[in-house]
C-alpha cells in the first residue's frame, strides 16, 4: 500500500529537514547576501581605475584622476578619526616629497561628513599633497572601500596596479619599492 500523497510530503520533508538544515542556513545566506553581491564592485587589480572628481578640500576647483593620468599616484581614502591615517600621512608625505620630481602624486580623498574635522586633522599632520574631500561617500562606493586607510596605487595608464588596506609604519618601505618600480616602467 503507497502512502497518500500528503504523507509522502510530511515524511519527506522531516528527512530533508533533518539532514539538511545547515544546507538551508546556506540557501538562506545567499538569498539575502545576493543583493549585497550584485551591488559589490570596487576597484580591480588590473582594471582601470574609477573615475574621480571631487572638490578640494582647501577650497580650490575640482580635482580628476584623469587629470593626473601620465604619473604614478597613490590614490588614498582616509578620515580624521583614522587612528593608522595619522601614522600614513607623514609616510605619503615624505614619499611625494622624494619621488614627485619622478612622476609621483599621492591624492588623498578624505570622507568625513564634517569637513572642519579633516581640517583639523590636517592642521595637526600637515601635508603637502592634493587633498580633495567626497562628503557623499560616492568614490569610496565605486571603489569598494571597506575600511580606513585604504590605498590605490595606479599606473602611468590609469590603472590599478596594487591595493593596500590599512597602514603600519612598517608599510612606507614596501609601497616606495612598489612606486619605484611603476616609475620605472
Amino acid at each position: 500500500m503507497q502512502p497518500k500523497p500528503f504523507v509522502k510530503y510530511v515524511l519527506l520533508s522531516l528527512v530533508i529537514r533533518r539532514r539538511s538544515i545547515a544546507f538551508r542556513k546556506i540557501i538562506l545566506g545567499v538569498f539575502f547576501c545576493l543583493p549585497l553581491w550584485v551591488h559589490a564592485g570596487g576597484a580591480v587589480v588590473g582594471q582601470e581605475a574609477p573615475a574621480v572628481r571631487l572638490p578640494e578640500l582647501s577650497g580650490g576647483g575640482d580635482v580628476t584622476l584623469e587629470s593626473l593620468r601620465g604619473k604614478v599616484v597613490y590614490l588614498d581614502f582616509w578620515a580624521s578619526w583614522c587612528g593608522p591615517c595619522r601614522v600614513s600621512f607623514p609616510i605619503l608625505e615624505a614619499l611625494a616629497s622624494e619621488l614627485g620630481p619622478d612622476g609621483f602624486e599621492v591624492l588623498a580623498i578624505n570622507v568625513d561628513e564634517v569637513k572642519s574635522d579633516a581640517q583639523e586633522f590636517l592642521s595637526d599632520v600637515p601635508v603637502s599633497y592634493l587633498v580633495v574631500r567626497d562628503a557623499e561617500g560616492v568614490s569610496p562606493q565605486a571603489y569598494g572601500i571597506l575600511g580606513m586607510p585604504t590605498g590605490y596605487l595606479i599606473d602611468r595608464e590609469g590603472v590599478v596596479r596594487e591595493i593596500h588596506q590599512g597602514f603600519r609604519k612598517s608599510d612606507g618601505d614596501q609601497l616606495r619599492a612598489e612606486i619605484v618600480k611603476l616609475l620605472g616602467e
